[in-house]
């Protein structure tokens, strides 16, 4: 009996939440591995929160889900409430996220930022697992997509909310010259692109004297592309998690 109740003490909902669909699978966070298909319902336009409230009851229903939940939401978030939600609804500013989960699933839910869930993914279970320890060193996590996620870890401490991808650089919002949507849409050459987010690593190297970065996103499965217009002292690896990533970091945000 005992054995049972701690098998499912490691079984996990993880819910991610982006602009365009939100998703959730159990996860089993001793082994960082989705234990069945992800379930994915678009999110709802506008984004408000009544409406992706509903959509989140869906998803914890259709998983018939009673345990423990972790959540991933694009922004920052302190004690459960949300404090930014630049790609949603300004609606969702001042609620407490935890505590809706916590209303209408009646389990124990925990929220992060979810540039953050996917570091922790990457932390236990990818490419920084190496890191992930005390004396590990400073690892950077930059996700480059639609905009540049980041998430810092120190010694496999994460510090939590980092937005630095909104650091400026020649007088611009760093995402507006380096993330991978800005290569899409201006049809820069991956030279040229690389180029820009070189420039953006190495500022982040002088400020924050890295010892690895990890680059994620859609880009991450190309490496070959760009990596070789990016000079800095720091090791630089590609993300290893893929789209699993903000899901087993949400369920790893239960640990925290």
């Amino acid at each position: 009996m005992a054995r049972r109740t701690s098998r499912s003490q490691n079984k996990v909902l993880g819910i991610d939440i982006g602009g365009t669909g939100i998703k959730a699978a159990p996860v089993d966070i001793n082994k960082g591995v989705l234990l069945q298909e992800r379930f994915r319902i678009e999110t709802p336009q506008p984004p408000t929160p009544r409406a992706m409230l509903e959509v989140i009851g869906q998803l914890i229903e259709h998983w018939n889900w009673k345990g423990k939940i972790g959540c991933g939401f694009p922004g920052v978030l302190k004690r459960g409430e949300v404090h930014t939600a630049a790609n949603l609804s300004k609606q969702w500013i001042g609620i407490n996220l935890a505590d809706q989960i916590k209303k209408i699933s009646s389990c124990e839910a925990v929220v992060i930022n979810d540039a953050d869930s996917a570091g922790l993914a990457e932390m236990k279970f990818g490419a920084g697992k190496e890191y992930n320890k005390h004396g590990g060193g400073v690892v950077i996590m930059v996700t480059l997509g639609t905009g540049i996620g980041t998430a810092l870890f120190v010694d496999g401490h994460l510090v939590h909310n980092t937005e630095l991808g909104h650091i400026e650089i020649d007088g611009k919002d760093a995402e507006k010259r380096a993330a991978a949507s800005v290569r899409e849409r201006k049809g820069l050459s991956w030279k040229k692109w690389g180029t820009r987010v070189n420039t953006y690593l190495q500022t982040m190297e002088k400020l924050l004297s890295p010892d690895l970065f990890i680059i994620g996103g859609g880009v991450s499965k190309k490496p070959d592309k760009f990596f070789k217009y990016i000079e800095v002292k720091a090791n630089i690896v590609p993300a290893e998690m893929n789209n699993d990533a903000g899901i087993v970091g949400a369920a790893l945000a239960i640990e925290l």
